[in-house]
């Protein structure tokens, strides 16, 4: 087992990891048990008042480092095949501060003149964390943006999306586009009684009757500013329509869904799918990523299709447990084959290209 220390929130250093979740007072997950500490996460945990923490301390066991072992054919064919992963988003400790702090005044500020701006430069940084290493993929684990749900979940929702549309070959202005469209798409909420967007279960149907306006409160609040284009508007009003016209808010169908909604709402469903709730637990993004690809009759499958793509749920030189019973090392990620890397048995040296192999096909990542 892996030791616990108590110490100090101001004595904390980046890299060292939470042993235990840190909540808000309505109960809201905010940094998860195991999250990487970094300098803007520790420092967001002073502001809130939170002065000490429970750390992971100490070594893992012998039993755990005996089954880590890695025999010399496995070393030999882990630097054979291993191939580096796609350029993938990575935002700056000051980036992420700095975005926090803007999406934060958005929807802190939502009939302000200053509102518009503060969501272009967002965009902006974005658009630059994308361009600075010519990213095309996206690992959802690595955004952390804000210690607040609603600003996180539109922080990454905008991100992933900008990745998709890059994927799909949109223009520059079409990515920084949808970018803004996802930083605004649940600016609706900030319309909605708190006793509903906080209420610690699930809502019951008059309940939600409500809280399916706020894609429509969000429309209201932004389509009479010239700044915001029409395409940006519908990306937030239609962000929770389906294709098979059984979204909301006004059930139409795929020959009347924006091209931003078609992205905006695969990233919405996957983000949320992740993230954990005070009503629900977090989904696993192997379980994330199923259930998207189940949902061939509610999402534009090109959308889906870039998504996929564009993801990353086993970066190179992770360990993985295959079904099988051998732990593994991923040495290479294939954008068609999300699920099934090439991986490295760490004890027989054996490379299982669990997506292109047949003689693999019965064996899966646990």
């Amino acid at each position: 087992m892996i030791k616990r220390k108590y110490m100090r929130t101001r004595q904390l250093k980046p890299g060292m990891k939470l042993d235990h979740p840190v909540v808000d007072r309505l109960g809201r997950n905010l940094v998860a048990r195991g999250a990487e500490l970094d300098e803007y996460m520790i420092d967001s945990m002073i502001k809130m008042g939170i002065m000490t923490v429970y750390i992971q301390d100490g070594e893992i066991t012998d039993e755990v480092e005996q089954k880590l072992e890695i025999s010399p054919e496995a070393e030999k064919n882990i630097e054979q095949f291993r191939v580096d992963d796609r350029a993938k988003v990575k935002l700056s400790a000051s980036v992420r501060k700095r975005v926090a702090e803007g999406i934060q005044f958005i929807y802190s500020n939502t009939e302000s003149k200053e509102m518009t701006q503060a969501t272009d430069t967002i965009a902006d940084d974005l658009m630059s964390a994308i361009n600075s290493n010519d990213a095309i993929a996206i690992d959802i684990s690595e955004l952390k943006t804000s210690d607040e749900y609603t600003f996180k979940h539109s922080v990454d929702v905008a991100t992933i999306a900008m990745i998709v549309a890059k994927q799909q070959g949109l223009s520059k202005n079409a990515i920084h586009e949808i970018g803004v469209s996802g930083l605004l798409h649940d600016i609706g909420k900030t319309k909605v009684p708190l006793s509903i967007l906080n209420k610690p279960g699930r809502l019951n149907d008059q309940e939600f009757s409500i809280m399916k306006q706020h894609s429509v409160y969000g429309y209201q609040m932004i389509k009479d500013r010239p700044e915001f284009s029409p395409a940006v508007c519908l990306g937030v009003l239609q962000h929770h329509e389906k294709i098979n016209g059984k979204g909301y808010p006004m059930g139409v169908d795929e020959s009347k869904i924006s091209p931003y909604a078609r992205i905006l709402s695969v990233a919405d469903i996957y983000d949320a799918l992740v993230t954990e709730r005070p009503y629900k637990a977090a989904y696993s993004q192997r379980d994330a990523v199923e259930m998207i690809m189940s949902m061939t009759m509610e999402l534009d499958i090109t959308a889906m299709k870039s998504f996929l793509e564009s993801m990353i749920l086993y970066p190179v030189d992770s360990i993985v447990e295959l079904s099988n019973g051998e732990k593994a090392k991923v040495v290479k990620n294939c954008p068609h084959y999300i699920l099934r890397p090439t991986v490295v048995g760490l004890t027989s040296g054996k490379v299982y290209n669990l997506g292109e192999d047949i003689n693999c096909a019965n064996i899966i990542i646990l």
